[in-house]
């Protein structure tokens, strides 16, 4: 690879990643990392960017030299200290663990073997009927309306109420739970203020407090649920899950479960009303969805970006990396790789290799509940493009908001008007 000029370096530093307007809208930084530098050294934050997907998939293969234990770098680097009025907070609750997501194998493995049950293709198949009936009961509400704001009227009460069954807990609880996944989501950004950070762990607290009453009554009484299965579970050779194991384990099903897959409803739907003939093209050919499904995912890529910590040095792309530094894996930028998807930024519901995409990872960290989030989309645009006739934008809507997120990228609100059937 040969080295970047100083036009190509000075053209790409004049963006920052922790800038909401790129986070926003990374499409044109996005294009100039995978063309100029796919393995980019950012002068504003030291990090190192990683956007191709070449070196995307060789980072996520090789976890032995690219660490997930990224806790130290959540507050925007290395060097990032916890406020004292956040630490103050969290001695309230349980201390922050590495789990499923921020650890790395032999450890990781063991959280994955004692969740997976709860989402094998087996068990996300028995789910078909009851998401068939929660998306219908959902558009019901406002089917004959004409108009609906997707993300709080369905894109987040469908996975939020599955995870919530899932779990095995209350339904009259659904609204701690978006409070509570809200919270997760702000302290994951990345950007959040130190008052922004209080506000977010004392959710999180509130959080284990509710679920450490939980686990302690599934030990003594164990249902057919995700939270009983991770309080009993026993694998050979394998210690069980503690309290604070369990609480992180649950945090992270939470917001994945819920904020990711609301995310992609949302774009989705977005991109069917800015693509007609798209739109069209599946009601003709509704055997094409789940491949659209596949396609939004590339699109969208709900997880924009995600941490990785260098272990030892190494070179990459032509980059040389020291031990130690701060890797940003910049899927949505992978996913619109021309040299894996031509013509990248347009939105094809045949692409033939789309579900090559990256949205849920790849190797040893490939999301869990991948399985159950592609069933809810598939299941959530076929009732959607069926029931919701000539989809549109209310006139003099703006555009969509992204609150700013250095990992998680999703609109605020979508309005939408159609026909009344």
């Amino acid at each position: 690879m040969m080295a970047n000029t100083s036009e190509e370096i000075a053209s790409l530093d004049r963006f920052n990643p922790f800038d909401p307007a790129v986070q926003a809208q990374p499409w044109e930084y996005n294009d100039l990392l995978v063309s100029q530098a796919p393995v980019h050294r950012d002068a504003n934050t030291g990090l190192v960017l990683v956007s191709s997907y070449e070196w995307v998939s060789h980072v996520l293969a090789h976890h032995e030299s690219f660490s997930n234990r990224f806790m130290l770098l959540m507050g925007g680097g290395a060097k990032a200290k916890v406020p004292e009025a956040v630490s103050e907070i969290m001695k309230e609750g349980y201390p922050p663990v590495d789990t499923m997501l921020t650890a790395d194998p032999p450890e990781q493995r063991r959280f994955r073997s004692l969740v997976n049950k709860g989402f094998t293709v087996r068990s996300v198949g028995r789910l078909g009927t009851r998401v068939e009936n929660l998306v219908s009961d959902l558009i019901d509400a406002f089917a004959g309306d004409g108009r609906v704001e997707l993300r709080s009227q369905f894109a987040v009460p469908l996975p939020l109420t599955l995870i919530a069954e899932q779990l095995g807990v209350p339904q009259e609880d659904l609204g701690k739970f978006r409070k509570w996944s809200d919270g997760f989501v702000a302290q994951l950004s990345g950007m959040a203020t130190p008052e922004e950070q209080v506000e977010a762990w004392k959710l999180i607290v509130e959080f284990q407090k509710y679920f450490e009453k939980v686990l302690e009554d599934r030990a003594d009484n164990p249902r057919n649920d995700i939270i009983s299965a991770l309080v009993t579970a026993r694998v050979e050779g394998e210690k069980p899950l503690d309290t604070a194991e369990c609480l992180s384990i649950l945090q992270q099903l939470l917001v994945a479960g819920n904020e990711t897959t609301a995310s992609t409803l949302c774009e989705g739907m977005r991109l069917l009303v800015e693509n007609p003939e798209q739109l069209e093209r599946l009601r003709e050919e509704p055997t094409l969805i789940p491949n659209a499904v596949e396609e939004m995912l590339r699109l969208t890529t709900p997880t924009a970006n995600m941490w990785r910590v260098c272990l030892e040095e190494t070179e990459i792309g032509g980059v040389s990396i020291p031990a130690g530094s701060g890797m940003l894996v910049r899927y949505s930028a992978a996913n619109r790789d021309p040299a894996i998807f031509p013509d990248p930024h347009r939105f094809d519901v045949a692409r033939p290799n789309a579900g090559e995409h990256l949205a849920f990872g790849a190797g040893v960290h490939f999301c869990l509940g991948a399985q159950l989030a592609r069933t809810e989309l598939v299941k959530g645009f076929e009732a959607l493009i069926e029931r919701l006739p000539n989809p549109r934008f209310p006139e003099g809507s703006p555009p969509p908001e992204y609150p700013p997120n250095i990992l998680l990228r999703g609109m605020t609100a979508l309005p939408l008007e159609f026909d009344i059937s």
